[in-house]
């Protein structure tokens, strides 16, 4: 799930990629009104370093933006508290584990995919499914060789400037209950098709990342949402669909001002018909990009 969601989810794929798709950059979408523009880029969030994905319009707007908007804070304290919500919210009770809670199917691929990994078995068999599914996918990003301090957000909030106001969507709290107050079924489905995809498709990330460079939005589409849509619909929609609904209305708000706003947020929220540029075109908004 996160994997997918994020940008969820590398260096060595480049090397197969024809020379125009190695020179592409990520699409970006730009909404107009008549005393506002704002910039939507949609982001990896785990990247390998080293690539080069900014495009020139993203940089052009980012030296005069006046406010820049993430997921997230995007900062030391705000990183910290996840970690700790995380921790804290995503253990199972005392007696439960979740090995019992998996298909016969679905325990022979965590032992696989923790030993491929390198994760403990034990230590993962005490969590919650949408923890050990956030913990299997940073496993596999550091195989990969991608890390946070090279994804996006962390990347652009640290080059642009100062005057630019830094602001978020949702606070670390609200991400967490997102994933924690999802129900249970919900969560093993979303675990199950993530360890299906772990062990049939290990190179699902260099993939997204090569989609994502290409701007093939119809991969992504199907690659990064289609799974998860298919194998979790409830967990979908809590995850992309219903974040959404509620981003487009602080996006509104944002454009009933005035100025020039970034907007970063996973690429998976800007695909298909329940993306944010597509919603924002079905309400009369001027966008411009694919």
């Amino acid at each position: 799930m996160l994997k997918r969601v994020l940008g969820a989810f590398v260096g060595l794929w480049l090397a197969g990629c024809a020379a125009g798709e190695a020179e592409a950059k990520p699409p970006v979408w730009i909404v107009r009104d008549a005393d506002s523009e704002m910039l939507i880029f949609g982001s990896v969030h785990v990247l390998p370093p080293g690539l080069d994905w900014r495009p020139d319009k993203l940089d052009g707007a980012l030296t005069k933006a006046d406010d820049l908007w993430f997921e997230l804070p995007i900062d030391a304290a705000s990183e910290a508290k996840v970690g700790e919500l995380a921790a804290t919210r995503g253990v199972l009770p005392e007696g439960q584990s979740l090995s019992t809670l998996l298909s016969s199917k679905g325990r022979e691929r965590l032992e696989t995919v923790c030993r491929e990994l390198n994760v403990s078995l034990p230590m993962i068999d005490r969590f919650e499914p949408w923890f050990a599914e956030v913990v299997l996918a940073g496993a596999q990003f550091l195989k990969a060789g991608a890390d946070a301090s090279s994804g996006v957000e962390k990347q652009l909030s640290a080059s642009a400037p100062a005057s630019a106001e830094r602001r978020a969507f949702e606070s670390p709290e609200q991400q967490i209950a997102i994933f924690d107050a999802a129900p249970l079924p919900e969560q093993v489905a979303s675990l199950e098709e993530s360890l299906r995809e772990l062990e049939e498709n290990p190179d699902a990330y260099d993939k997204l990342v090569a989609h994502w460079m290409a701007g093939d939005l119809k991969a992504l589409d199907e690659d990064a949402l289609g799974p998860l849509r298919e194998a979790a619909p409830g967990f979908y929609a809590r995850l992309v669909t219903q974040r959404n609904e509620a981003w487009i209305e602080a996006i509104r708000a944002r454009l009933d001002g005035s100025g020039h706003t970034v907007v970063v947020v996973g690429v998976g929220h800007l695909v298909g018909k329940d993306g944010l540029p597509a919603r924002l075109r079905a309400l009369g908004y001027s966008v411009e990009g694919p």
